[in-house]
């Protein structure tokens, strides 16, 4: 239903971010090439994601955290094998790559505390209640840090929604890291012993 939009024939507002996507990333991200279609949305998701991977103090790994329990719990197709494949690019562990895939808990205390603050930020549309929120912070991170999380959702919510909406196809680069949720592996199952 939606265009993939090219260099070639994107919307004039769309050009100067198809530039930007190409310098990023070497190639159009199937998601950039939707987002074309509104420049408005393509420009906030750029500017977005450059705000929380550039301008926070969570580390690499951390950001990654926020985003991957984003695509989890959104149950975005799209992102996860993208995100799945920047982690192990950037050599991540892979127990936490695979933990994130999976929804299941990290094995580091203060990546866990990043996970279910992230999770439960989504779950309960902010209204964590102060304990989640001093659970959080006992973890070592702080006030910002608990501020700036919600910069990496707000990148996720468009990328995610997105996705969900235009049914993005997987680009190639990261076919081979597919991934369907827990939930749908579960539902699948049972219909094929139906």
């Amino acid at each position: 239903m939606f265009t993939y939009y090219t260099k070639d024939n994107a919307p004039i507002e769309s050009q100067p971010l198809v530039q930007r996507s190409l310098k990023a990333w070497g190639f159009l991200p199937n998601l950039h090439a939707v987002m074309a279609e509104a420049p408005a949305v393509y420009e906030a998701y750029m500017d977005t994601w450059d705000t929380f991977t550039q301008g926070t103090t969570l580390t690499p790994l951390e950001q990654q955290v926020v985003m991957q329990t984003s695509n989890y719990e959104n149950n975005c197709h799209y992102c996860m094998p993208g995100h799945s494949m920047l982690m192990k690019m950037s050599g991540m562990p892979a127990d936490v790559i695979e933990a994130l895939r999976e929804g299941t808990p990290l094995a580091d205390a203060r990546l866990e505390a990043l996970r279910t603050y992230s999770r439960e930020l989504l779950n309960q549309r902010g209204h964590i209640g102060d304990a989640a929120l001093q659970t959080f912070l006992d973890a070592g991170f702080t006030k910002r840090q608990a501020l700036e999380v919600l910069v990496g959702l707000a990148a996720k919510l468009l990328s995610n929604f997105t996705n969900a909406i235009a049914h993005t196809e997987i680009d190639a680069p990261v076919k081979a890291l597919t991934w369907t949720h827990p939930k749908d592996r579960a539902s699948a199952l049972k219909v094929a012993n139906a």
